[in-house]
């Protein structure tokens, strides 16, 4: 008798439109901020730009999840929600205008909150209970593969038209069209149970946390909790920048650091279905912890390497483990708002997050930032210790 197949058709075109997809959006992830700054976008305008647009997609998750759950139906969500987002991607290269811009980066994110609940919650229904870590863990590394592309297909351009930005957006427009016409690949079986009266209000998927289980609770706090002090990558590659590497040396540890998390996720899946995802993500806390405290110390380029590539193994037993959990211990007809409710609160809670580490930077000094990050994961590592869990997950 043949072992059933755990990347089916599906799962793997599911793959392949979060390949694309990030090709697109890690294009254009190095030259943003140059970009935003070449138009006249100051600091200030930046980050309020940028902290506009994660709300709108933390508020986005939770809203759209839920209505996913009401209306009984995943791919039309992830379908627009792709859509969205990918034309955002030559809106910001037509016109240089502020509200145009916030317009275009609200698309961006919106989209990202439109399809992420939905796409969560239709790959954990078409998934067998023991192959979710693996499952979760493919498409998160082929998200994570686009995001090596990305930004070397970027460097590629702008080594041969230096300066020439704007047309990058049109460029990256290709590979996100790609993924949207994927969508059309995916069927979806008909739920035949009535749906259930959708509310329009964009917070009723905070009401989740009332009647969601105990077990579910217990988990989110401590994610939660790790989300307050997993301040922005961004913070690592300016550590790196500040001890004095140069940016061709940050940026390509940027690109072996997302290599090694692609790489690392299908097997780190596996490893999760097998040992379970609390002892997996129990790993990643430590590995995160070594990491930042290796950060505060930094001394060359090998110890940065090293340093990066356990981040990269970290990175894979996170996010999508965090989602294989969720799916695990949720209903199927609450999985989307489950996942939509803690993607939004954690998208919240980064804000807050960066901007206590940006403070301890600034007002103290950097190395203080990871040593509080680094010191904080083993204490939640602590945490989940300490928590009862139904076995196997």
């Amino acid at each position: 008798m043949s072992k059933e197949r755990v990347i089916t058709k599906t799962i793997l075109i599911i793959g392949l439109i979060s390949l694309f997809n990030d090709i697109s959006s890690e294009m254009l992830y190095p030259i943003m901020l140059v970009y935003l700054k070449s138009i006249g976008f100051g600091a200030l305008a930046i980050g309020i730009l940028e902290g506009f647009a994660e709300a709108v997609a933390g508020i986005g998750k939770g809203f759209f999840g839920k209505l996913s759950d009401q209306k009984r139906i995943r791919i039309p969500f992830v379908r627009l929600g792709y859509l969205i987002s990918s034309l955002s991607k030559p809106m910001l290269a037509m016109f240089t205008y502020v509200g145009w811009v916030f317009t275009a980066r609200f698309m961006d994110k919106l989209g990202k909150g439109v399809r992420t609940g939905a796409r969560d919650a239709f790959l954990s229904s078409i998934t067998r209970n023991e192959d979710k870590g693996k499952v979760f863990g493919f498409r998160q590394g082929m998200d994570t593969a686009g995001a090596a592309i990305g930004p070397v297909v970027a460097l590629i351009y702008l080594y041969y038209y230096p300066g020439q930005y704007r047309w990058l957006f049109f460029i990256a427009f290709a590979p996100a069209l790609i993924g949207v016409m994927l969508t059309f690949l995916i069927k979806e079986k008909p739920v035949h149970s009535a749906p259930k009266v959708a509310t329009l209000n964009p917070f009723a998927f905070i009401g989740y946390w009332k009647g969601a289980s105990m077990e579910f609770k217990r988990i989110a706090i401590g994610f939660f909790a790790f989300t307050l002090i997993n301040s922005t990558d961004m913070l690592l590659l300016l550590m790196a920048k500040s001890t004095g590497f140069t940016d061709r040396e940050v940026i390509g540890v940027y690109v072996f650091y997302n290599i090694i998390f692609a790489a690392a996720s299908y097997p780190i899946g596996h490893t999760a279905d097998r040992i379970g995802m609390k002892a997996m993500f129990i790993s990643g806390m430590i590995l995160f912890a070594a990491v930042y405290l290796g950060m505060a110390h930094l001394t060359g380029i090998p110890m940065l390497y090293i340093l990066f590539f356990m981040y990269g193994i970290y990175a894979a037993c996170n996010d999508g483990i965090i989602k294989a959990w969720i799916s695990k211990i949720t209903p199927k007809d609450e999985t989307a708002t489950a996942i939509g409710f803690f993607s939004a609160i954690s998208s919240i809670l980064a804000l807050l997050s960066s901007s206590i580490a940006g403070l301890l930077w600034v007002v103290y000094y950097p190395q203080l930032t990871f040593i509080v990050s680094g010191i904080g994961a083993l204490l939640i590592a602590i945490y989940f210790i300490g928590i009862g869990v139904k076995n196997r997950t």
